[in-house]
């Protein structure tokens, strides 16, 4: 059988009429051709703008730990000759600062999941892109006591 189909299609070829193949036996589809930019890879709209609110869930996790972190503050009073209220005041402008951060930085990852759900035409490198802009905006500080070696 498979000889009389190349037999076949050496006699269209011949006559130049367009010639279809078909693999392993499935039928050629007709339509239109796959975007260069996707390549034929279906995504769903739903998918990036729920993970978006997921991260916008985060956010409000984080201002909600903030506003905690804040009342806890009250009370405190003067930190003169209290070493200890110094020290806690530190810890606190320091935690204050990193819930600030990750509240922006899960704002702006929310907004970049929305537009890659929003414009499925995207690049992968235009995401990346952003990606990076936002790694780099947010950058993590080292732990205090160093980096550990070896370990």
């Amino acid at each position: 059988m498979a000889w009389d189909e190349w037999e076949q299609i050496k006699v269209d070829v011949a006559d130049q009429k367009s010639t279809a193949m078909q693999i392993n036996h499935l039928p050629v589809e007709p339509g239109p051709s796959a975007s260069a930019v996707t390549g034929g890879l279906k995504t769903n709209q739903k998918a990036w703008l729920t993970a978006g609110e997921g991260i916008g869930s985060l956010r409000k996790g984080a201002g909600t730990a903030l506003t905690k972190l804040e009342d806890g503050q009250t009370g405190l009073g003067s930190e003169t000759g209290c070493l200890s209220a110094a020290a806690q005041r530190e810890v606190y402008a320091s935690w204050k600062r990193y819930l600030e951060n990750v509240s922006k930085r899960c704002g702006s990852l929310q907004g970049i999941l929305g537009q890659v759900g929003h414009d499925q035409l995207k690049t992968d490198e235009a995401v990346k892109a952003e990606m990076k802009i936002l790694q780099l905006r947010y950058a993590d500080t080292d732990a205090t006591g160093g980096q550990a070696k070896g370990r």
